[in-house]
């Protein structure tokens, strides 16, 4: 199970990593604080000291086309805030 499936980079992440050294990932929904703990300290090299997890459920969206209406759903998913500890940061743009 892949557990971090991409960061969360909008202005909003940003002010948090800057701030408060919290940084947001989406990933798999069947994964736990723990196991998105080790995956973070793994593949970024840093120390985690707190995880706090969110689940987004899908909406309904409709909209209006030449053709009709088109009605379907958006993806549900999982979201995970990370504390880094003090002096400790990810660099998203290092590999680019």
């Amino acid at each position: 199970m892949d557990i971090l499936i991409k960061p969360i980079i909008t202005e909003k992440m940003t002010a948090n990593s800057e701030l408060l050294n919290r940084y947001g990932f989406i990933v798999d929904k069947r994964a736990n604080k723990v196991q998105i703990k080790k995956a973070v300290e793994d593949f970024y090299g840093v120390t985690v000291t707190s995880v706090n997890t969110m689940r987004y459920g899908g909406k309904s969206r409709t909209r209006f086309t030449k053709s009709g209406v088109l009605s379907g759903r958006t993806v549900s998913f999982k979201k995970a805030v990370v504390t880094l500890k003090d002096g400790e940061l990810i660099d998203f743009y290092s590999n680019i």
